[in-house]
């Protein structure tokens, strides 16, 4: 086994923040579903990351419940969950070490959100010496308003020429990612595909 999967925080909480209706996938544990499938017909490991936020009383606090894989993924025996505290899943957790043992050479990424702790743990597995396939169709996010309308109505920072949408934003980490050599670009049919026709 030289390839994992890792897949960043696709849990309950995200569905419990405001931002959610703005999400650009909310079909997202479908498309990691599949995503997950084909790994494991290629018997790479999956590893599930949890984003905790312990004793913040919010939706990140295991406390409350939300913590947890959204609906319709489950962990199989061997497929380690990885709890973290840090924006990447690797500063906070033994993840390096997990992946190290296991003879484990290239991560594929997927999860919430896009350009923030997806495209952090691509970056962090760069500097690592993985090689980073970045699955950007089995990652979602949602606008980001600039900061001098951030705290304003939805509506008010949504009509904002300078407001980020979903398009802009995954355009941006395709291209940083991809165009700066931390990861290599891919969809969800590359891996899907791949694996339906080794598994003939």
């Amino acid at each position: 086994m030289t390839r994992a999967l890792l897949v960043v925080d696709v849990q309950e909480s995200f569905r419990h923040k405001a931002d959610w209706p703005l999400i650009g996938n909310p079909d997202i544990a479908s498309q990691v579903a599949r995503l997950v499938a084909a790994s494991r017909v290629a018997g790479d490991l999956v590893v599930w990351i949890l984003h905790t936020e312990p004793g913040t009383g919010g939706v990140f606090d295991p406390e409350n419940g939300h913590v947890r894989l959204m609906a319709g993924l489950e962990p199989r025996p061997g497929e380690p969950t990885v709890p973290k505290t840090s924006i990447n899943a690797f500063t906070t957790t033994n993840l390096h070490q997990q992946l190290t043992r296991a003879g484990v050479t290239e991560v594929v990424i997927c999860g919430i959100r896009t350009d923030q702790c997806c495209e952090t743990t691509a970056r962090i597995a760069a500097d690592l010496g993985y090689d980073v396939s970045y699955v950007t169709d089995a990652t979602t996010t949602s606008p980001i308003p600039h900061p001098d309308v951030a705290g304003r109505p939805v509506g008010e920072w949504l009509a904002d020429p300078r407001t980020l949408s979903v398009a802009d934003i995954t355009a941006r980490t395709e291209t940083v990612l991809g165009g700066r050599g931390f990861a290599t670009i891919a969809t969800t049919a590359d891996f899907v595909g791949r694996e339906a026709v080794l598994a003939r």
